[in-house]
């Protein structure tokens, strides 16, 4: 896609972060974020980036999406899974090859940190398109179901 930059989001993006995450919870969960909450825990990546961190991808001058990378520790590799999450197109951007130009940057990167042991993301069970993006991507599903509480 001409014009697109991909690139490590900084500190003046996360108004826009924080935009994004809100209406990707309103639309793929019909959840209404406390923003206060979000921003905070979206600047919470910025000022402690064992929290992860987040890639954008930029149209001129304008973020038009976003995703954010968190880590996990495999005790059974010895390294660290990247997780790929809060994933957020927005929506005159969607279908264009954003998400792929974004996974390629991610794959590249952790391809060149030697902790990183592979790539992971969860998605939801009924988000057939996402699912078969990730599958084109050469993502495979997993023998595991995710279980969660909130506290």
């Amino acid at each position: 896609m001409a014009s697109i930059i991909i690139r490590t989001a900084v500190e003046e993006d996360i108004s826009q972060i924080v935009r994004f995450n809100a209406a990707m919870a309103k639309e793929t969960e019909g959840v209404t974020l406390n923003i206060d909450v979000l921003e905070k825990g979206v600047k919470s990546v910025f000022n402690k980036t064992r929290n992860g961190f987040y890639l954008v991808a930029q149209k001129d001058i304008m973020v038009v999406a976003c995703l954010m990378i968190t880590y996990e520790w495999s005790d059974w590799r010895n390294g660290m899974f990247w997780w790929i999450q809060s994933v957020y197109v927005h929506q005159p951007y969607r279908r264009q090859g954003l998400f792929k130009l974004m996974y390629q940057e991610v794959a590249e990167s952790a391809r060149n940190d030697k902790s990183c042991v592979g790539l992971r993301l969860y998605v939801d069970k009924d988000n057939l398109n996402a699912q078969a993006t990730y599958q084109t991507l050469g993502m495979k599903r997993t023998n595991y179901e995710l279980f969660e509480v909130l506290l």
